[in-house]
């Protein structure tokens, strides 16, 4: 049973978007999935870009958890969004994506983060479970709103 937690590279970058691919599959919005190895390489290259973690399983990559900073205003201080978790499914229940998140709070903490948020799929109760069973609590009081697409084109055309 060997375990390992690497910050991803630029040269991960085929392999980051196999691990978002799976988890679109997963979260069933591969439909919605347009992003390629380029895109995260691109990404990663820019020192404002996004980071990621990978998780290795006795040396096989298994699970990713990709992230990135934003700001509290209320509390002053950079937050860390965890945009992506995923492990694989025959993997599952080992503790990987446990130990994806505490070394991504260990991340947090370094950074000087004040919180850690993340959102998942209302349906997802395996996943609402595990991070309850971490001490997460859910944002009930807030909607999350999406701009895209051409009513995000229309907005920034206007005068």
């Amino acid at each position: 049973m060997s375990l390992r937690i690497r910050p991803a590279t630029q040269d991960d970058a085929a392999l980051v978007a196999d691990l978002v691919r799976a988890l679109a599959r997963y979260e069933k919005l591969e439909h919605e999935m347009s992003s390629t190895p380029a895109d995260f390489g691109k990404a990663f290259a820019d020192p404002r870009g996004p980071g990621a973690l990978i998780a290795e399983w006795e040396g096989a990559p298994c699970g990713l958890a990709l992230y990135f900073f934003n700001f509290s205003t209320f509390r002053g201080v950079k937050g860390l969004y965890l945009e992506d978790l995923f492990v694989e499914e025959e993997l599952r229940g080992r503790g990987i994506g446990k130990a994806l998140l505490a070394a991504l709070a260990r991340v947090a903490r370094a950074e000087g983060c004040a919180r850690m948020e993340w959102a998942v799929l209302d349906w997802n109760a395996p996943s609402i479970a595990f991070y309850k069973s971490l001490g997460a609590v859910a944002m009930v009081e807030w909607t999350v709103y999406r701009l895209t697409g051409d009513p995000l084109t229309r907005l920034a055309e206007r005068a």
